[in-house]
């Protein structure tokens, strides 16, 4: 995980380059409020690099077009995918009931599925190996238990991690060009930007908050924001590609 911060325009509670759709907050629950928005890339991403797979000839053959890198990935409005927003600051002393369905991560097509997974502590992670050749996952945290299983077609593991950290890389000793990461949090208050860079934070109690954005790449960004029983608020966050 990058430690380095880069600086960040405002984060604002108005809407820019997202569709307006895409980012609409969702009606909370009865005195809960709620957060929509994007990430966006200020200026031009860089090329994605082709990944190397002829090591392997099954997962070669799974991608006619080479598969590239996913380190940065933006829209072509500038919407910046798998950043991890979520509540920073603002939930102490408050307990919350862990998901009974698990968080899923997939092996397909030789590649992490998806690239930046979030999920809650002590709640049931399900790795599911979906290609015709044998993965392996090895995490490497360092607040929590490292592993290193084997997972061969059509197997599916079961993990846990008991301690908040944010984020885990995940790598594949069998297929190096693997690489993703695995956010574990105290809370449900988090989200994975999408492919437009859209991110939703539904059914938040009223309160004030630390929102804090997370990119593998780009580094860490924060912002106080206040919101109030059932409102709806909208913001935007802003990497600058050149970063510093």
């Amino acid at each position: 995980m990058s430690t380095r911060r880069i600086l960040v325009s405002a984060m604002v509670l108005t809407l820019a380059t997202c569709s307006r759709e895409s980012i609409r907050a969702a009606s909370p629950a009865p005195g809960a409020a709620s957060i929509a928005g994007c990430v966006k890339l200020d200026g031009p991403a860089p090329r994605l690099a082709p990944l190397r797979m002829s090591s392997d000839p099954a997962c070669a053959k799974m991608h006619p077009a080479p598969a590239t890198n996913e380190g940065i990935v933006a829209a072509g409005n500038g919407g910046l995918q798998n950043v991890l927003v979520f509540v920073s600051e603002g939930l102490t002393g408050r307990s919350f009931e862990i998901p009974p369905e698990p968080a899923v991560l997939e092996q397909k097509g030789c590649m992490y599925g998806p690239h930046v997974l979030a999920m809650q502590a002590n709640q049931k992670l399900e790795i599911v190996n979906s290609d015709s050749t044998t993965h392996n996952i090895h995490p490497l945290p360092a607040n929590n238990r490292e592993w290193n299983k084997a997972e061969a077609p059509g197997v599916k593991l079961e993990e846990t991690f008991s301690r908040e950290e944010i984020a885990i890389p995940v790598k594949c000793n069998v297929h190096p060009w693997m690489r993703g990461y695995i956010a574990v949090l105290k809370h449900p208050y988090f989200a994975v930007t999408t492919a437009d860079g859209s991110f939703r934070l539904p059914d938040l109690p009223p309160g004030e908050y630390t929102i804090e954005a997370w990119h593998e790449k780009l580094g860490t960004a924060t912002k106080r924001i206040t919101v109030a029983p059932g409102q709806a608020q909208r913001l935007e966050l802003v990497f600058h590609a050149h970063g510093g």
